[in-house]
């Protein structure tokens, strides 16, 4: 056994804490930035690596740890429980940890936040599995679809319902996309592709093409973007092609009046600026509304301007196409999110489809006749992509779904003139989107 360790690394404290923000409701993008802010590049890094590799581990995880725990992981102080997953996926999925450094420092992380005995349970547990190694692998239940949700770590009800729609197969193959770490993809600014990928070069990062959208470009893993002179000057932004494709299937017409409803962080605001005239890009949330902000300043935008307004109001004035990006369950982007698995509960669906009703509705009222409203969702669910437009359509007679001009985008996202990307299919993002053209009267 090598020599004692230090105290508990900055980096696996920053790893809990950001797990007990996630506890309290915050998202993790927004935990991690508060908790890692102080890490250095490589320790952020790292620690990013731990808590978005726990996450998208954890079913399998917890179903490791069940039988034991006496009495089941339920029962555990939630923290706890949490400390335990993280020591467990350095244990079995991180390369760069030794089996003895996972146990010592998760073990004194248990006993510096809950005691000597939550310590002496945390090492018998990760012992036991250390040990048990071997023999963890044939551990799947009966039942196909629980199977499933195990080895995937997927909630059960979701994997139910994806198995009805593609069948067992296909969800197997969307599972293990929403357990790959999300490539990091821009778009260029003020530049083609081909001077953006010199930039990006010549400051030592990989790149690659991306899927569905030829011009965007995929940065190496590991790439520190605001580090990059490319970045800060102004030359290209973050968007994942399923983004990107919701804009070319709108085909806005060039020199229209634009707005962007539910727009933050602002990326569709810019692509609807490459031909529109102007675009208005709101958002319900001042902090929000402080990122498209920032985003207008360090592209140097001309004509978009932020404002904070609730789509649900429809009071922005009228335009000749209303982009409305709304509020979603997110089943689209789970391998950007891989907390929104495990928050998510039956209910939000119905919840968000209220929502969605409401902001759709108010929408409207911001079209000029003979305009264009489009849709769109990063979720995948039948209740908010297609119920939705159908029952909009049922409750606004003058409306008609438009498919776009022919090759607006690939034959293959379109299906009977809707936007559908699907990260099993696409290997980018999961999107939907659907063009509503208003009568002239």
């Amino acid at each position: 056994m090598p020599g004692t360790l230090p105290l508990v690394t900055d980096a696996r404290i920053a790893a809990a804490e950001t797990l007990a923000d996630l506890r309290s409701g915050l998202l993790l993008d927004a935990a991690f930035d508060r908790r890692a802010a102080e890490l250095d590049a490589r320790d952020r890094r790292w620690t990013q690596e731990l808590v978005w590799g726990m996450l998208r581990k954890r079913g399998w995880i917890d179903h490791l740890l069940a039988p034991r725990v006496r009495g089941g992981i339920a029962r555990l102080d939630a923290d706890l429980a949490d400390l335990l997953r993280l020591g467990v996926h350095q244990l079995f999925h991180m390369g760069s940890v030794p089996a003895y450094a996972a146990i010592a420092q998760t073990v004194e992380l248990a006993k510096q936040r809950h005691g000597m005995g939550a310590s002496k349970l945390v090492n018998a547990v990760l012992r036991r599995l250390d040990r048990e190694r071997d023999a963890l692998g044939a551990e799947l239940p009966a039942d196909p679809v629980e199977a499933l949700a195990v080895e995937y770590s997927h909630p059960r009800w979701l994997v139910a319902r994806w198995v009805a729609r593609w069948g067992a197969d296909e969800t197997r193959a969307l599972l293990e996309a929403n357990n790959q770490e999300a490539p990091l993809i821009v778009r260029p600014w003020g530049v083609v592709r081909e001077q953006l990928e010199a930039m990006l070069e010549s400051s030592g990062v990989g790149v690659a093409d991306a899927p569905l959208v030829e011009d965007s470009i995929t940065l190496a893993p590991g790439t520190v973007l605001t580090a990059l002179g490319a970045f800060q000057q102004g030359h290209c932004f973050v968007q994942d092609p399923a983004a990107t494709l919701v804009t070319r299937y709108a085909a806005v017409p060039a020199g229209a009046e634009v707005a962007d409803l539910c727009a933050a962080p602002g990326g569709k605001s810019v692509e609807l600026s490459r031909t529109a005239k102007h675009v208005t890009s709101a958002d319900s949330n001042e902090a929000r509304i402080s990122r498209i902000i920032d985003t207008i300043g360090r592209l140097d935008l001309e004509n978009v301007d932020a404002v904070v307004a609730d789509a649900r109001d429809g009071t922005l004035g009228q335009f000749d196409a209303v982009l409305v990006d709304a509020p979603c369950t997110g089943t689209g982007t789970f391998r950007r999110h891989p907390d929104a698995r495990w928050r998510l509960r039956t209910s939000d669906l119905a919840v968000m489809a209220a929502t969605q009703r409401a902001i759709l509705r108010g929408a409207a009222k911001n079209v000029k006749p003979g305009g264009l409203l489009v849709y769109s969702t990063c979720s995948m669910e039948p209740e908010e992509n297609d119920a939705q437009v159908e029952t909009f359509l049922a409750d606004h007679p003058g409306w008609t779904l438009e498919p776009p001009p022919a090759g607006t985008v690939p034959e293959t996202v379109l299906d009977a003139g809707r936007l559908r990307v699907l990260p099993q299919r696409h290997g980018a993002d999961g999107s939907f989107a659907a063009r509503l053209r208003r009568g002239e009267s």
